[in-house]
């Protein structure tokens, strides 16, 4: 009986088995089958993606809402030249000016410009400013030095050479008083005036020949000029989109990420998170994380009180932060906003920056929504990125050296004397890497955090007055933070799980307009007085004229928010008719295939026409489910 019963198991147990696999077998043969992208994207090489094209016919499926341009700003286009009389720079100039430069990218494109802005003014011959980042790094090679690190010097130089004087060093006369630091040294700020500039240190210039500056806060001078000095902000345009470019093994590497990002022949969306520590503990925002990373961010935070860098409480509260639009956007509600625009999952979405703070694992949401989210580390192999900052220094072959043994008496003595507990480690800083203004480049651009009014300039705002100037109808969000938090909120309890339609058409409505002019207007207030760069308009655009009616906005001090862009000159207004005919060809071209729509959309829902219908305000927006539920929701 109790043989009987044993092999009654035993034959229980291989049945159960053989389940086991056979159920393994279909997922696994599911999963196969599911779609190119769900698979192919957990086992992305790190070079030449293979992703399978989703073709419809002989053209890959474009949905147009997502992807298309901003119609009303079609007629926006980037124009930095002179305008009026713009004489060459005085061969007998009145001395020289070095810098050096603290900070990370942002602060260094927008320093850079302002140099040469204030070189002009002064009629001073600029020396290549020195960029201490770079220059203190642990982790670039010797083989790259300051300036020539991320640009291309001798391509700065002859773009500028009919604006300013450039020279890579002090002559040998003044480099031995640099010194004997007998050369006057000045730290200006970034809202410093042009009569700073003017009465204060010119006349040094002129006296001594030479002067140091030294920059600190990702500027030197203020960001909005009179109109008389518009063509000083032209210049700066021609410094930061045409004269600043790369060393020519960045731009190599940058062009190839793209193609990658491309070859599946669909487009992609830039996403930069904007989670930086400096950026979450000047703003409170260390609740945001509800472990050892909220530890971390209040260390900083503490540092930057005791610096001075920051006038405020140690403790406050990040969720009243975050209803004011002071913090960035979390991932995972990053995911929900592009979901309701109608970006299918199989998006991709390059995740732009050198650092996030949480790492990998705070961007889980984003991926559970959309798998094919990938960073520089799965577009570039890992031979590629050292290559940009030359070899790290060998570790020696035995670093570890174990400790000798100590006594238990010894080691309750030291651990009475040792004091508070230690807090945890900071995380290892990263390797200094370029952004390849793939973000520039991509087919649509969403900022995490942008317009932060800490009065520095920030990444995300630099990248969109770039995408601004380049391409002003390209698909560029300018969220407001504040309405996104409180729409939020809304749906805080069932985030994931909701089917209030007009909350989904509330968040559609605020996104699209942030793509046209009511974002532009909003980025000219916030955004432009901080940096210019982040909202080049209208000093550096002209627009070619068209049927519709030009709206301009003015501000309350006079100046134009939207609007008052000059008339394109006539070379280019022939261009632009010559490319507008050659797309009406391939549109047309394109329809005569009946089979398929050319575009397809992915979940959109049309909105309504009727403008009052749209002006529905957030407090409309009730807390349980519509009468009106669409099931596919």
């Amino acid at each position: 009986m109790k043989m009987a019963f044993k092999s009654k198991i035993k034959w229980i147990a291989l049945f159960v088995l053989i389940l086991s696999m056979v159920s393994l077998v279909i997922h696994l043969s599911i999963t196969k089958l599911s779609g190119p992208y769900s698979l192919q994207s957990t086992l992305m090489p790190a070079i030449g993606f293979n992703l399978t094209p989703i073709f419809d016919g002989d053209r890959a499926v474009r949905n147009k809402r997502s992807w298309g341009h901003v119609k009303s700003l079609k007629s926006l286009q980037p124009y930095a030249n002179p305008r009026s009389s713009y004489p060459v720079p005085n061969e007998k100039s009145n001395g020289y000016i070095y810098a050096k430069i603290f900070g990370g990218f942002e602060k260094i494109r927008s320093s850079i410009c302002d140099l040469v802005t204030i070189s002009r003014l002064l009629n001073a011959t600029l020396v290549i400013p020195e960029i201490q980042e770079s220059l203190q790094s642990k982790g670039i090679s010797y083989k790259f030095k300051s300036f020539s690190y991320l640009y291309d010097e001798e391509q700065f130089i002859a773009s500028l050479k009919n604006d300013v004087i450039i020279v890579n060093s002090l002559p040998e006369n003044l480099k031995a008083g640099r010194r004997r630091n007998e050369i006057h040294t000045y730290k200006p700020k970034s809202s410093a005036s042009p009569n700073f500039y003017v009465k204060e240190i010119l006349p040094e210039l002129k006296k001594s020949k030479v002067i140091g500056l030294v920059l600190h806060d990702g500027g030197c001078l203020q960001s909005i000029l009179p109109p008389s000095m518009s063509e000083f902000q032209r210049l700066r345009c021609r410094v930061a989109f045409h004269a600043l470019k790369f060393r020519p093994k960045i731009q190599v590497l940058g062009q190839l990420m793209v193609q990658r990002l491309r070859a599946s022949g669909q487009p992609f969306l830039a996403f930069h998170p904007g989670l930086v520590r400096n950026t979450l503990a000047y703003h409170g925002c260390a609740e945001l994380y509800q472990d050892v990373h909220t530890e971390l961010i209040q260390y900083r935070r503490a540092q930057m009180i005791k610096q001075g860098i920051l006038n405020d409480k140690l403790s406050v509260d990040s969720h009243v932060r975050r209803s004011n639009g002071s913090c960035p956007l979390m991932p995972e509600e990053i995911g929900l906003l592009l979901k309701e625009m109608g970006y299918s999952t199989e998006t991709m979405i390059y995740v732009a920056g050198s650092e996030t703070f949480g790492g990998q694992r705070i961007l889980i949401p984003l991926r559970a929504n959309f798998s094919n989210t990938v960073d520089r580390t799965q577009v570039c192999t890992k031979q590629e990125l050292s290559d940009l900052v030359g070899p790290e220094t060998p570790l020696p072959l035995n670093p570890f050296q174990p400790p000798p043994t100590k006594t238990e008496e010894q080691l309750k003595e030291e651990w009475n004397r040792a004091g508070p507990r230690p807090r945890p480690l900071l995380p290892p800083p990263d390797r200094p890497i370029y952004q390849h203004e793939k973000e520039v480049e991509a087919d649509a651009f969403f900022p995490g955090f942008h317009n932060d009014g800490s009065g520095w300039p920030d990444f995300s705002s630099l990248v969109m007055g770039h995408r601004l100037y380049e391409s002003a109808s390209s698909k560029t969000y300018r969220p407001d933070r504040r309405v996104l938090a409180e729409l939020f909120n809304v749906i805080h309890d069932n985030l994931y799980h909701h089917n209030n339609r007009t909350w989904k058409r509330v968040v559609r409505e605020h996104l699209n307009k942030s793509l046209s002019e009511d974002g532009l207007i909003r980025q000219s207030l916030l955004s432009k007085p901080t940096t210019f760069l982040s909202h080049p308009l209208p000093e550096c655009s002209c627009r070619i004229p068209s049927a519709e009616v030009r709206k301009q906005v003015k501000g309350n001090d006079g100046r134009f928010l939207y609007g008052g862009e000059d008339e394109c000159p006539r070379w280019m207004q022939l261009s632009q008719e010559d490319t507008r005919a050659e797309s009406a060809v391939v549109e047309e071209e394109g329809s005569d295939d009946n089979s398929e729509p050319e575009y397809e959309n992915v979940g959109v829902e049309q909105q309504e026409s009727d403008d009052s219908r749209g002006r529905s305000g957030l407090t409309q927006i009730p807390m349980d489910q519509d009468d009106e539920w669409d099931p596919n929701d």
